[in-house]
């Protein structure tokens, strides 16, 4: 095995373990569902703005005069016309795998997010838990969309809403 392959093996196992450990990770085999959408106090995404991802190119807090409430979880965004954008086509500026951790979720797991680790891959948004999870993810981003996109379905999910999913 060469020294890159090897460290990034070590890397992984390394995410791994401290997802593991992480508050409020947990394993596809959880007793415990998780809510189909990442959120803190009602409002998605830490509060940042989805649609500024795609338009302005990073992440961007959304604010409190420009929010909108769909499928039961709230939105902020940085103005008016990103709000439109939004209203207009809301599946199209979700993140995916409900706005948890694309790497986490790519190993079965589920961890928190930095709104400011993300990607638009293929005209979608993933975000990842933090430098080192962002890092590994975009060592094999294909293949770790190909899990992630398998696991997502498949893990429990609170009862009651279908958002995210």
């Amino acid at each position: 095995m060469n020294h890159a392959k090897f460290l990034t093996l070590a890397a992984g196992a390394l995410i791994v373990a401290l997802l593991a450990g992480a508050p409020g990770a947990t394993y596809a085999g959880s007793a415990t569902p998780v809510a189909p959408v990442n959120i803190a106090d009602g409002v998605a995404l830490k509060g940042y703005d989805p649609v500024a991802y795609f338009t302005s190119g990073h992440p961007t807090p959304g604010r409190d005069s420009y929010t909108y409430r769909w499928d039961g979880v709230t939105y902020r965004f940085a103005s008016a016309d990103d709000l439109a954008l939004f209203k207009a086509e809301p599946a199209k500026y979700l993140p995916q795998y409900g706005g948890y951790c694309a790497y986490a979720m790519a190993l079965n797991r589920i961890a928190d997010i930095d709104p400011k680790r993300w990607a638009i891959v293929e005209g979608k948004l993933y975000l990842n838990n933090g430098y080192l999870a962002q890092t590994l993810w975009t060592t094999n981003r294909s293949g770790h969309i190909a899990s992630a996109d398998h696991n997502w379905p498949l893990y429990p999910k609170e009862s009651g809403a279908t958002h995210g999913e």
